[in-house]
């Protein structure tokens, strides 16, 4: 069984490769972009960029907290901040509805293209609202006792 210390190399060096991995995905849709003119791949093409780049962010604070400085939250931090992040769950909510909405009216109607991207739009919002309510929980979790 791996000591904490070796876990926490293990998943920096995870991270280090795995940003790479982003690394490509970001230079190859940018090749297949320069490769078309067609709204639709472009479109496709820059959501996943996008995606990708903000995944190279994401990794890189996961082997910050592990080699240089822990995440910490405390309950007043939290507390400040929540009734907005409240408010914003709402928001993400009233754009999830919206979303389904849409599809429900594009059924059967073989609207191929924006029922593809209207549930792309449904499942980022549907991740935008799980991971706000999921901050209370790890708030919970760093200080169960608080």
């Amino acid at each position: 069984m791996a000591s904490t210390k070796e876990l926490q190399e293990q998943i920096v060096g995870n991270m280090n490769r795995w940003k790479k991995v982003e690394d490509a995905s970001v230079a190859s849709t940018g090749q297949i972009m320069e490769k078309t003119d067609n709204e639709l791949i472009r479109l496709v093409m820059e959501i996943i960029q996008r995606d990708s780049q903000t995944h190279h962010q994401v990794q890189e604070f996961i082997a910050s907290t592990l080699e240089h400085k822990p995440v910490s939250i405390t309950p007043e931090e939290m507390a400040k901040v929540w009734e907005g992040i409240e408010h914003h769950i709402e928001i993400e909510k009233k754009a999830m509805a919206m979303a389904r909405e849409n599809l429900d009216a594009l059924k059967g109607k073989k609207m191929v293209v924006q029922e593809y991207l209207l549930n792309y739009l449904l499942e980022d919002e549907e991740k935008h609202n799980k991971m706000l309510e999921t901050l209370d929980k790890i708030k919970d979790g760093m200080y169960p006792y608080g």
